[in-house]
């Protein structure tokens, strides 16, 4: 499937704005993960726009998101290993551990882009431009905020030989580069 298609695709299932945009800050951290680490940077950039396609449809629920994503998804034709990673991005669903590096990129990836979203609604001018990498990671520390920003999948940047410093500086350029797109 190329970039237009699924765009495409993200806009016929997901109406909301905010599930747009993190799709959108999602996709481009994913390619930025992938350029570091040397992967298909269509493939991982398509998991990251599409994880959460089935969002709306399931109301977001444990026990159904992301399983349902890759039922729309199969139809579509879209490769295995994205599917895989698609499903995994919610292991509660699955019953199942991450176990590749596709799907703890895309866990930590797409996670990581809700603590930067955050961390810039904090700044004066509510602009990603000026966030640093050492504010994500001082926020990392803060449990209550961004509350349900899970810590434990963006250390999972770790599972690729990322160190966290590192991969909030990639995930926050990424998102930089997007910053109109995505409203910050």
């Amino acid at each position: 499937m190329d970039r237009n298609t699924a765009e495409d695709l993200l806009k016929k299932y997901i109406k909301s704005d905010k599930m747009r945009i993190h799709s959108y800050a999602s996709e481009a951290v994913m390619r930025a993960i992938a350029r570091k680490l040397g992967r298909d940077e269509e493939k991982w950039g398509l998991a990251g726009l599409l994880h959460d396609i089935d969002s709306e449809i399931t109301n977001a629920d444990p026990q159904k998101h992301a399983l349902v994503a890759a039922e729309l998804l199969i139809d579509e034709g879209i490769e295995e290993d994205i599917l895989d990673a698609v499903k995994m991005h919610n292991e509660e669903a699955t019953g199942l551990e991450r176990t590749t590096e596709f799907q703890h990129a895309l866990a930590a990836g797409e996670t990581i882009t809700g603590l930067i979203y955050a961390t810039a609604l904090i700044y004066p001018d509510k602009k990603i431009k000026d966030v640093k990498p050492k504010s994500v990671t001082k926020r990392m520390k803060q449990s209550a905020f961004a509350a349900s920003v899970s810590r434990e999948n963006i250390m999972e940047c770790e599972k690729i030989g990322i160190p966290l410093n590192e991969f909030a500086e990639i995930s926050l350029n990424a998102m930089k580069e997007i910053a109109e797109k995505i409203g910050l």
